[in-house]
């Protein structure tokens, strides 16, 4: 008999869903069901004592911190190899977002007039379904219809689903970074899935370093348009938690090009106007926003 695979639940809510979900993932996911009960599945090799123990941790600190942190406890369980996949895969279901956009696992890809993202549920956050991704779709889409963006940056790409809906939309050089090498080799994978591996470039790299005044050390070498030395992009996306939005104001203010625009998601709704405020005093004004399943996603605008 093969070794069991683990399954984790833990009841989760809204204000830690996504940090427990990136969590998981760090601890070696093999994939994530998320609903008001986070459901994770690991392999075999993995201690189900040592991961009860870790997510306690977690939860425990998140307490600390002041976050709602619902009850029971987390729980591990062995489940068999094909029960959690067949219950996995039936989650990812193709999901239309916005006016253009479909987002599909690559076993259930319909035929369809939008434009179709096939993302690959993996070691990597971002496949659609979180409110928070679902709203920087809708507000990527808005942007691109309002004129030409030649070159754009996505900080923290997950699965690298913005990016990749940033090709599809029209946008010629997409920069995805990330500091995490599973997200690095997700996303690039999935920027070939979806044949834009040309348009979509992935680097690791980490949002806050290097420092905020030299934004030219960024991997700009990845782009093949003649404009690539520039320091700055006209649209930057970050599918950030809030406190990372607070941390980097000064860091977008360098990033985003004069009149250029930002997209934030990863926000509750009542931490929108925290961040609002935060990035007012360097020039950024809101021009739009979306609210998907209590997760606000911002779309901003530099002062020239």
């Amino acid at each position: 008999m093969s070794p069991p695979y683990w399954e984790l639940t833990v009841p989760v809510s809204e204000q830690i869903s996504e940090a427990l979900t990136n969590f998981v993932w760090e601890l070696g996911a093999l994939g994530v069901v998320e609903d008001e009960v986070l459901r994770a599945f690991f392999p075999p090799d993995v201690a189900p004592q040592t991961l009860d123990a870790r997510v306690r941790e977690y939860l425990a600190g998140l307490r600390a911190l002041g976050y709602a942190v619902t009850d029971p406890a987390p729980a591990v369980r062995a489940v068999a190899d094909l029960a959690w996949a067949e219950s996995w895969q039936e989650h990812f279901r193709p999901i239309e977002v916005g006016a253009r956009l479909l987002v599909a696992p690559p076993w259930n890809v319909p035929a369809t007039p939008r434009l179709a993202i096939v993302i690959e549920p993996g070691r990597a956050f971002g496949t659609g379904h979180h409110g928070s991704t679902a709203g920087c779709l809708v507000l990527l889409e808005r942007a691109c219809s309002g004129g030409t963006i030649e070159r754009a940056l996505d900080l923290g790409t997950g699965s690298g689903i913005l990016a990749i809906a940033a090709a599809h939309l029209g946008i010629p050089d997409v920069l995805a970074v990330d500091n995490d090498p599973d997200a690095i080799a997700a996303a690039t994978a999935n920027a070939a899935r979806n044949g834009v591996p040309d348009r979509v470039r992935c680097a690791m790299a980490d949002a806050e370093a290097p420092g905020e005044s030299q934004p030219s050390d960024w991997p700009v070498g990845h782009f093949t348009h003649s404009a690539r030395a520039a320091t700055a992009f006209q649209l930057v996306i970050a599918n950030l938690l809030v406190n990372a939005h607070l941390r980097l104001g000064a860091r977008y203010r360098h990033l985003v090009a004069p009149t250029g625009a930002l997209i934030l998601g990863g926000m509750l709704e009542g931490e929108a106007d925290e961040v609002l405020g935060a990035l007012d005093p360097l020039g950024f004004r809101a021009t739009d926003s979306e609210v998907i399943d209590g997760w606000a996603s911002l779309l901003l605008r530099r002062s020239a």
